[in-house]
C-alpha cells in the first residue's frame, strides 16, 4: 500500500477511535472501552488477523489480536495501548473533544488524540498492512489494546487481562511512554524512549498535638501549626544526586561520557534542555511531593491532629523500609508525628537500556535519516508495561515517534484541554511499527 493510502487510512481509524466516548472515571457506566474494542476487531478481522474480545465487565472490554508465528519457540513481540480517555469539559476546548477534528493546518483534534488513540490506531493499522501484505512474523505478533489503564480501580484491564489469559506473555513489548524530540541547547536533538516506569508508595504524616478551643490558641497544642514545621522539612522532594542506573544511562547518551561530579552533570544536563536536570535527578531516588492537607472539621475547634498526604514516586529496587527511612530521618524527632500509609506499594520496573527494541528503535531512524541521539528515560507515571513486565518478564519499552508534533504540544495535551496531533504523526508511527515487526520477527 503506498504511504497516501496508509496516511489516509491510519487518520481515519484514529478519528474513528476519537468518536467513540471512553471516558474513565470512578462514575457507574463510564469508560465504555467495548466500543474501540469492536471497533478495533471489525476492522482488524477483515484483514484475516486473529482477534478476541476478552471483558470482565461487558461494557468494558479489552482486545487480544494476533498474526501466530511460524517458529513455536521464537521470541515474540507485543504492540500495546489503552482504548480509555480522561475527562474533560468540553466549554475549555477549541474544538468539541469527541469530534476528531482535523484543520486546515493537519492537526487532529480531540480527548485521546495524543494520550494515545493516536498510538492505537498506527499499531492497529500497522498490524492489518502487515496482515495484507502477507508477512508471517517467526514469533507471536500481538495487538493488545486495554480497558482502564487511566485508571485501574475497576481492574478490568490489563492485570486482569494477563491473569485472564497466560497465554499472553510477549518477550518484547512496545507501548506508550516515548517518542518525544527535545532540540538541545547546543544544536542536538534527542529522541526518548522509555525504559521503565517509577512506582508509588503514598504516607500521610499527622502531627499529633492536643486539641482546644480556637478562641485561646495557647489552649492545647493546635497540630495544625506543628504540621506546618513538619512539611518543609521534606525539602524540595527531590532526592539526593546518585548513581542510580537509569539516570546515569541518561546522562552518558546526553554527556556524551560519564561524568563523577553528578552535581556538574545535572547542571550541564539543565544548560542542554530547561527542566532536563531536574527530570534526571528526580530519577535517581524517592519523590515526595505533599498533595493534600486536612484537619479540623470546625473552625473554632484547634485539632489534635493534623494529616498531609505525600506522593511519594519509587525506583526500581526500592523497598518499603527505604522509604520510611528516608520520611523519618527527614522529620526529625522533636515533633510528635504518626505515618500511615493509605495504599499498598506499586514497585517500580525497568527493561533493559540496550536490547532487540531500541536496536530496532536506532535502526529504524538510521534508516529515516534521523540523526537524533537516543535517550533512555523511566516514566515518572505509570503504564501498563508494569503489568507486562511483573507477569511475564517482557522487555517492555515506550515508543512511538513525532517528527512534526512538538513536544511542547504534546506535553500540553497530556490531561488537558485542546489535545491535538499533527495527522503526518500518525504515518510516521505506523511506518515504525510495520519496521519494528519485521525487524524483530521478520
Amino acid at each position: 500500500m503506498t504511504d497516501t493510502s496508509l496516511h489516509d487510512e491510519v487518520i481515519e481509524v484514529a478519528r474513528d477511535l476519537i468518536r467513540c466516548d471512553t471516558t474513565n472515571a470512578r462514575e457507574p457506566g463510564l469508560g465504555n472501552e467495548t466500543l474501540c474494542a469492536e471497533y478495533l476487531a471489525g476492522y482488524l478481522r477483515g484483514f484475516g488477523v486473529e482477534v478476541e474480545v476478552v471483558a470482565r465487565e461487558p461494557h468494558r472490554a479489552n482486545l487480544v489480536a494476533r498474526l501466530p508465528g511460524s517458529d513455536a519457540g521464537a521470541e515474540s513481540l507485543a504492540f500495546v495501548g489503552h482504548t480509555d480517555v480522561v475527562p474533560c469539559d468540553p466549554r475549555d476546548w477549541t474544538h468539541p473533544p469527541f469530534e476528531a477534528v482535523v484543520d486546515d493546518d493537519g492537526w487532529l483534534w480531540g480527548r485521546g488524540a495524543v494520550d494515545m488513540k493516536n498510538e492505537v490506531a498506527a499499531r492497529a493499522v500497522a498490524m492489518a498492512e502487515l496482515a495484507r501484505s502477507g508477512f508471517r512474523p517467526r514469533g507471536d505478533l500481538w495487538f493488545v489494546a486495554v480497558a482502564d489503564e487511566e485508571d485501574g480501580f475497576a481492574d478490568v484491564g490489563m492485570r486482569w487481562l494477563l491473569e485472564e489469559r497466560p497465554d499472553v506473555r510477549p518477550t518484547h513489548s512496545v507501548n506508550e511512554g516515548g517518542g518525544e524530540r527535545l532540540p538541545l541547547s547546543d544544536g542536538r536533538e534527542v529522541v526518548c524512549y522509555s525504559i521503565g516506569e517509577k512506582g508509588t508508595l503514598p504516607v500521610q504524616v499527622t502531627a499529633v498535638g492536643e486539641a482546644g478551643h480556637a478562641s485561646v490558641p495557647t489552649l492545647g497544642r493546635n497540630a495544625v501549626p506543628l504540621l506546618a514545621r513538619l512539611l518543609p522539612r521534606l525539602g524540595d522532594g527531590l532526592p539526593e544526586p546518585t548513581t542510580a542506573p537509569e539516570a546515569t544511562a541518561m546522562l552518558r547518551a546526553l554527556l556524551g561520557r560519564d561524568e563523577p561530579d553528578l552535581v556538574a552533570a545535572l547542571a550541564e544536563a539543565e544548560t542542554l534542555y530547561d527542566g532536563l536536570g531536574d527530570t534526571i535527578r528526580s530519577l535517581m531516588g524517592s519523590t515526595l511531593a505533599p498533595t493534600m492537607l486536612w484537619g479540623s472539621n470546625k473552625r473554632n475547634v484547634m485539632p489534635a491532629r493534623a494529616t498531609a498526604e505525600v506522593d511519594i514516586r519509587i525506583v526500581p529496587g526500592t523497598t518499603h523500609a527505604d522509604v520510611e527511612g528516608r520520611v523519618r530521618s527527614l522529620l526529625g524527632d522533636d515533633i510528635p508525628y504518626e505515618l500511615t500509609w493509605p495504599e499498598a506499594m506499586v514497585e517500580a520496573s525497568s527493561s533493559p537500556v540496550e536490547g532487540v527494541v531500541p536496536a530496532a528503535i536506532a535502526a529504524f531512524l538510521e534508516a529515516e535519516g534521523d540523526s537524533a541521539t537516543l535517550l533512555p528515560t523511566l516514566c515518572t507515571g505509570f503504564t501498563d508495561s508494569n503489568f507486562l513486565r511483573a507477569a511475564g518478564g517482557t522487555h517492555a519499552y515506550g515508543f512511538s515517534p513525532f517528527r512534526t508534533t512538538p513536544n511542547s504540544v504534546l506535553e500540553s495535551g497530556y490531561h488537558n484541554a485542546n489535545e491535538r496531533v499533527h495527522v503526518d504523526d500518525l504515518l510516521l508511527s505506523t511506518r515504525f511499527h510495520i519496521d519494528l515487526a519485521r525487524r524483530v520477527l521478520g
